[in-house]
């Protein structure tokens, strides 16, 4: 843990490994939420606002393609698997 002090000027000092580490840029604005422990900070639009056609097929597939039936059985595989491992 790592501790911060408020300026003067009621400033905060993020360590830098954690602004990197988000990819913080200065200017970055912050929505701030008064929470039970303390104050959340969450970066508004995280990402520039697109559309599904920008971004569709972004991830090349090389294989045969799949039929939805065979899509739906590994996703229940993949469901049964993380159950049996205690996780929902």
């Amino acid at each position: 843990m790592e501790v911060t002090k408020l300026s003067s000027k009621g400033q905060l000092v993020l360590p830098k490994w954690l602004r990197e580490s988000r990819n913080w840029q200065p200017g970055t604005k912050f929505a701030i939420e008064e929470v039970m422990d303390g104050l959340l900070l969450r970066p508004l639009q995280p990402f520039p606002p697109t559309r599904l056609e920008q971004v569709a097929g972004c991830l090349p597939y090389r294989g045969k393609p799949k039929t939805v039936r065979q899509m739906r059985k590994a996703i229940e595989a993949g469901v049964k698997e993380r159950r049996g491992r205690g996780r929902y």
